[in-house]
């Protein structure tokens, strides 16, 4: 395990980006086992407490995953054919290495809860459109889209960040 809190988090930030980066170019089965392995390198090297932490990233793998598939069966997101039934398997892969950050590279912004309000909405949907622009995924009706989006993201996100504080105090640093 890495000692500096800082060489953690800046592992941490290039594991998720990567990660993120390998999903979308890669969304088959190589993007997903990849992000598998950048998991296991996160637990090894930057955890600290792997059991809460495990925990907390299912967690939140599950609340995103489950919000992707909303957003996919309302028409908000599309993969083309217009027919996904479950969560893909690198959006899932994303969640969970998008959890990690929570703890560490992105833990800054729950010291101000105001923080996350006004970053969620911009970054979130921000990436989804980045994905769509690689080809990974549609947004059917842009402007529409990315207001679901965008709210979907002011909710979740300060919500997973009040679950970390109150579910697994132990997380915060």
């Amino acid at each position: 395990m890495i000692t500096s809190e800082t060489a953690r988090n800046v592992l941490n930030f290039i594991l998720f980006q990567i990660g993120w980066f390998a999903c979308v170019a890669y969304p088959g089965l190589l993007g997903p086992v990849l992000a598998l392995a950048f998991l296991l390198i996160h637990f090894v090297c930057v955890s600290q407490n792997r059991v809460a932490e495990l925990q907390f990233i299912g967690l939140g793998t599950v609340v995103g995953s489950l919000l992707d598939g909303l957003w996919f069966r309302l028409g908000i997101l599309d993969d083309g054919s217009g027919s996904v039934l479950i969560t893909p398997l690198w959006l899932v892969a994303i969640w969970a290495l998008f959890m990690t950050t929570l703890s560490h590279s992105l833990n800054w912004i729950s010291r101000k809860l105001w923080l996350a309000c006004l970053f969620a909405p911009f970054a979130g949907s921000f990436a989804y459109w980045s994905a769509s622009k690689i080809g990974v995924v549609e947004l059917p009706a842009l402007g529409p889209s990315l207001v679901a989006l965008a709210l979907g993201w002011l909710v979740v996100f300060p919500l997973l960040l009040l679950a970390r504080k109150s579910l697994y105090p132990e997380l915060a640093p």
